[in-house]
């Protein structure tokens, strides 16, 4: 065999280390130096050229390995998709890296606007050229987006086949581009971007670099087009799910609203109350609900943490109040349930227009944080329900809440029947035993048990006098209020001569009257004047506690105190007196109060005096004149002349017998008309 040239061996040498192709020149310029002939030089050059021919191929074969490694690994991160952003990257990063170039770049087509702008930029420094859109048709980029062609330069400022604006030009100046290659990205027949590959300086692109960015640019539409099919496939899914959460709520709702009806249902036919509709509303819906009459006061009030207040209210004892026994009553708060579970409702504006729109609608309405449902009959209003949720409520909600009003009205005049049934009982029972004379005074005992009254307690006995209303629904309502309050006070109720009477068990007759005449003259929002007596505790005693009480009212609207209550111990023998005169027909109280002692009075109105008070201690002190100058810090002499000056007023008879009684019960009346007007003050 023969031996292989040393030229060639060296030749090889350079081509296991890779070494440059200008090293390839050494052994020609070594043979030269040393002075090798013609033929060796030529051998030389032919071994160099074989060996640069073989490097060639290498190289070119490394570099197709290192696109196929590429390719290979854009081809994995598409598989493994997460991000499309991180893979648009990843494949511009390698388009610079497989081109060598100094820049690789990414646009996208905007079909809204009709141009193209920039995605994605590896090596770029402009951010004016980052920010670049090109129109179609413009530069080389807006030209490959609307041909679908591949377009390549060596120098772009030069080249005269392009659309230059100035706006493109200065963002390619501005990053120094000058040679560009550009290649489409294509979803089928559809252009939807463009992969760039670009130079600072100027250099002509191979064709298989071109194949290259194509590839690239195929792996870029795919990914991109994976993308677009995954966001529109989680997209479905995401509105499957909402689908699938409103289709189970809106499942969980129906259920909840059949539960809640045949719940309600049952408490109809069982003959069930206020507070149960409300209990079952709580329990299904959740939240804190309260029932409030048509008056606005606290029927029930149901929910985690309910509180009562004690501000006064309609229908209840003020604060310091209480029963005839003294017994205090708690006073329900008219409100809404705060964070701590007191019960505080919007400006009472607010309301009363929610509870209106509700009337007039038909349905629920929502008012900030709380729900209204107006409870109806009709026409009449019965009262409202207060919800506050606990969360976002749906239509079905809504639905619960307005059936719960439509069973609260059911079970209310339900209720309202009932009662008026049992006020008529009750109320007949009353007018037997106020009757004169009293009949089966055992009878009347006997009715009472069955009633749950007990005659042998105190009780005491209340007549309302109220000139406003003689019949009508005004009446009605009195009268309803009657029954309601008499019957939370195991007590009676009834109408007689034109009056209400009220039966309450109890021993101080001036506190009940005084918070009669208050809490309905509150309900009828006019003042009516109430007249008490007792205690008594037998039928033959409560006929007379009742004309006492009878008498009472009629001297209370003859001194003028109408709106206020008192008890016939309180008037003392005026009132009685009073009362059986103004019975009798003599109408004129303030007649004889003028014709007596109006000199006198008019006396001090206008000079400032206390001729009057001088007159009650001279009376109140048997007459006499120094005691009156005790009570009165003065001296005797003082009175004297006071007195004196009575005597020219009224007359020197004036202390006569039969004119000191006038003048006596005249002072009387004024004390006791003067009182009712500090009291109204």
């Amino acid at each position: 065999m023969r031996a292989m040239p040393s030229s060639t061996i060296r030749f090889l040498e350079l081509l296991e280390r890779e070494a440059a192709p200008v090293e390839f020149e050494g052994p020609l310029v070594q043979a030269r130096s040393r002075g090798a002939g013609p033929d060796e030089i030529a051998e030389l050059e032919e071994a160099k050229l074989a060996a640069l021919r073989v490097r060639a191929l290498l190289e070119r074969r490394r570099r197709r390995e290192a696109e196929l490694s590429g390719l290979y690994d854009t081809a994995g991160d598409l598989a493994g998709l997460r991000d499309l952003d991180a893979v648009l990257h990843a494949i511009v990063h390698r388009a610079r890296n497989l081109l060598g170039t100094d820049i690789a770049y990414l646009t996208m087509s905007d079909d809204a606007a009709g141009d193209v702008y920039m995605r994605v930029t590896d090596g770029s420094v402009s951010a004016k050229f980052q920010r670049l859109r090109l129109p179609l048709g413009a530069g080389l980029g807006g030209l490959v987006a609307q041909t679908g062609t591949p377009y390549a330069t060596a120098n772009y400022p030069e080249d005269r086949r392009f659309h230059h604006t100035g706006e493109i030009d200065a963002g390619v100046g501005e990053e120094g581009l000058v040679a560009i290659l550009g290649v489409p990205l294509r979803l089928g027949s559809r252009v939807i971007g463009v992969l760039y590959a670009a130079n600072r300086s100027e250099r002509p692109f191979a064709r298989e670099e071109v194949s290259l960015l194509v590839s690239l640019a195929a792996h870029a539409a795919v990914a991109i087009d994976t993308a677009r099919l995954l966001g529109e496939t989680q997209t479905a899914l995401s509105e499957l799910s909402a689908a699938h959460t409103k289709i189970s709520a809106h499942s969980a709702s129906v259920e909840r609203a059949a539960a809640a009806h045949d719940r309600m249902t049952a408490l109809v036919l069982r003959g069930g109350g206020v507070e149960e509709v409300a209990a079952a509303v709580t329990d299904v819906l959740g939240g804190r609900l309260m029932v409030l009459d048509a008056d606005g006061r606290t029927l029930a009030a149901v929910g985690a943490d309910v509180a009562t207040g004690s501000a006064a209210h309609p229908g209840t004892y003020p604060a310091g109040g209480g029963t005839a026994d003294g017994a205090r009553t708690a006073e329900p708060m008219f409100a809404a349930f705060g964070p701590d579970g007191q019960v505080l409702l919007p400006d009472p504006a607010i309301v009363a227009e929610a509870l209106s729109t509700s009337r007039a609608d038909g349905r629920a309405v929502r008012r900030g944080g709380l729900w209204f449902a107006a409870v109806v009959a009709g026409a009449e209003n019965l009262g409202a329900l207060v919800w506050r949720p606990p969360h976002d409520t749906g239509h079905a909600d809504q639905q619960i809440l307005e059936r719960a009003a439509l069973v609260t009205a059911l079970l209310l005049l339900f209720r309202r029947t009932v009662a008026e049934a049992e006020g008529r009982v009750r109320g007949e029972l009353l007018d037997d035993l106020i009757a004169r004379p009293v009949r089966d005074p055992e009878s009347l005992r006997a009715r009472a048990r069955r009633l749950n009254v007990d005659l042998s307690r105190p009780h005491v006995l209340v007549c309302v006098d109220d000139a406003a209303a003689t019949s009508g629904p005004a009446r009605q309502r009195a009268v309803s209020w009657a029954h309601t309050f008499a019957g939370t006070h195991a007590g009676l109720a009834a109408t007689r001569d034109g009056r209400v009477v009220l039966m309450v068990p109890g021993t101080d007759a001036g506190a009940l009257a005084r918070s009669v005449a208050r809490e309905l003259g509150r309900v009828l929002g006019r003042p009516v004047t109430a007249g008490a007596a007792g205690p008594a505790a037998d039928p033959a005693g409560l006929a007379a506690a009742f004309k006492e009480a009878d008498h009472c009212a009629t001297a209370l609207a003859a001194l003028g105190r109408v709106g206020d209550g008192a008890s016939t111990a309180e008037l003392g023998f005026v009132g009685l007196l009073l009362g059986a005169v103004r019975e009798g027909g003599d109408p004129d109280v303030t007649r004889f109060l003028r014709d007596t002692i109006g000199s006198v009075v008019d006396y001090d109105t206008r000079r400032g005096t206390t001729l009057v008070k001088t007159l009650e201690c001279y009376f109140g002190t048997g007459g006499s004149l120094a005691r009156a100058a005790e009570q009165l810090h003065v001296h005797v002499n003082t009175v004297t002349q006071r007195l004196d000056r009575v005597a020219q007023l009224l007359g020197a008879d004036w202390q006569r017998p039969d004119r000191a009684l006038e003048v006596q019960l005249a002072l009387r009346l004024h004390r006791l008309g003067s009182n009712a007007e500090q009291l109204s003050d």
